[in-house]
């Protein structure tokens, strides 16, 4: 798969295309009917498909403390839509100069001049350009204007309600992670460099492997059992994700205890697999009421992992 980092890395080869855009967060089900229904447009005209996507995601600009949490992060993104077998993806930066493109400058300038697509599917409620007036009607009258076709991107349903970014963000934050799994059709993974932290984990018997996260925090809390990909095997661990309130953290961490695993992980990338939530994140009264439950969490995620199917790949 290419990576094409910004417009202006575009090139003559780069134009005769078939495309979508959108930000793709969790690459869950129902994006994968768009790359489906993609691909096959693409073998259709004989032409490369290609995703068009941003970084930031546009909420994370105008409302960044607003903005929800990230479902995947972009390494990841990358990953799965690679996997996928997509062909190219652009990442264009969103800033304030692509925020004030007029929309109709956003479709001559890139979408026919730089890309000159031949097929475009974009959901129902695509919106873009300066002040989100460019829509899917401006697009069907450019279509006829370039001569391009215009898909609209398919509904896919997990029980009565579709599959979206938003469903899959409120099913994590309420930690159902069977339901998430199935909306994304895998466990959710989140990979990452391990970082140095405060050595706290290592101060009470249980040392950490730690990942931050920035401005672009996932969407739930809590303790969970996971499996850490990267080290070899699976590694099961247990993974506290959120703000430490007991020492008064504030950044968003994900500090994992790797179970009957010896080594140095720092600077390691890893991808941590959510498998199941144990509880909320608590405040304790002090560190040695945190050394207890820490202690509880790992006997309970030791006993849960040997009655555990790794080959059910969707169960949480």
């Amino acid at each position: 798969m290419e990576l094409i980092r910004g417009a202006h890395n575009l090139s003559e080869r780069h134009r005769g295309c078939v495309a979508t855009i959108g930000n793709f967060d969790g690459i869950h089900r129902g994006h994968q009917a768009v790359i489906e229904a993609l691909h096959q447009a693409a073998a259709r005209l004989g032409l490369p498909d290609m995703v068009i996507l941003f970084e930031p995601q546009p909420r994370e600009f105008f409302a960044p403390q607003t903005a929800p949490g990230r479902i995947t992060r972009l390494r990841d993104k990358l990953r799965i839509l690679r996997e996928l077998g997509v062909q190219r993806v652009l990442c264009l930066r969103f800033d304030a100069r692509l925020a004030a493109q007029p929309a109709e400058a956003f479709i001559q300038t890139l979408l026919h001049q730089a890309l000159d697509v031949r097929f475009l599917m974009v959901g129902d409620d695509f919106r873009f350009g300066h002040k989100r007036r460019g829509d899917f009607a401006m697009l069907a009258e450019a279509a006829d204007q370039y001569g391009f076709e215009l898909s609209r991107m398919p509904t896919v349903q997990e029980g009565d309600s579709r599959v979206s970014s938003t469903r899959v963000r409120e099913t994590l934050a309420a930690g159902d992670l069977a339901t998430a799994a199935r909306l994304l059709g895998r466990r959710l993974r989140i990979s990452g460099r391990i970082v140095r932290g405060q050595a706290l984990g290592r101060e009470l018997g249980w040392p950490t492997a730690n990942m931050a996260f920035g401005k672009h925090p996932p969407p739930m809390r809590g303790i969970f059992n996971v499996l850490v990909h990267g080290l070899g095997d699976p590694v099961p661990g247990v993974a506290s994700l959120g703000t430490r309130p007991t020492v008064n953290g504030v950044e968003t961490l994900l500090e994992t205890y790797l179970i009957d695993f010896a080594g140095d992980l720092y600077g390691r990338h890893v991808e941590v697999e959510f498998i199941h939530r144990q509880r909320d994140e608590w405040d304790f009264e002090g560190l040695d009421a945190l050394k207890r439950q820490i202690a509880i969490d790992v006997a309970q995620a030791r006993d849960w992992f040997d009655g555990f199917d790794a080959t059910n790949t969707t169960a949480g």
